[in-house]
């Protein structure tokens, strides 16, 4: 089934300057990229985004994370995507791997590109877990505007 999936390009990733490798990773999925957007993260855009962890004794960290607070080289921005293809939703996932980098398959993009820091798990990307996300992430994070016509 042909589906829309969000993806975020984390502060590590932008810090470190490897986003060109997590996209070139993407993109080689065969999905198409029908929108994409630089955006600053604020710590309410984190916490919407990541309510559902609100309870969690992470979830600060979590916040101080995607706002650029551990990633200063970052200024704070997050690299935002939408593709669209077949079964987009679980191939993006499949190709992210496992939240914990040491945990993910070394072939997948958190095994290769991420890593466990003293500060954070530093995961490189944020990929829908769910259909049923996915219309709520993209919501928060792109503009109508955003999509290419």
């Amino acid at each position: 089934m042909k589906e829309r999936t969000l993806v975020l390009i984390k502060p590590d990733a932008i810090s470190k300057r490897i986003a060109g490798l997590a996209l070139d990773r993407l993109e080689r999925l065969g999905l198409d990229l029908i929108a994409a957007r630089v955006v600053h993260v604020s710590p309410e855009l984190a916490r919407e985004h990541y309510r559902h962890l609100k309870d969690r004794p992470f979830f600060d960290s979590l916040i101080d994370f995607m706002t650029g607070k551990f990633n200063p080289g970052s200024g704070g921005k997050v690299i935002a995507l939408v593709f669209e293809g077949v079964d987009a939703v679980h191939r993006v996932r499949e190709a992210a791997g496992a939240t914990d980098p040491e945990k993910a398959d070394p072939a997948s993009i958190r095994g290769s590109l991420g890593r466990n820091a003293k500060s954070a798990i530093e995961n490189v990307i944020h990929a829908s877990e769910s259909s049923a996300d996915v219309e709520h992430e993209i919501a928060l994070w792109m503009k109508p505007t955003d999509f290419a016509q």
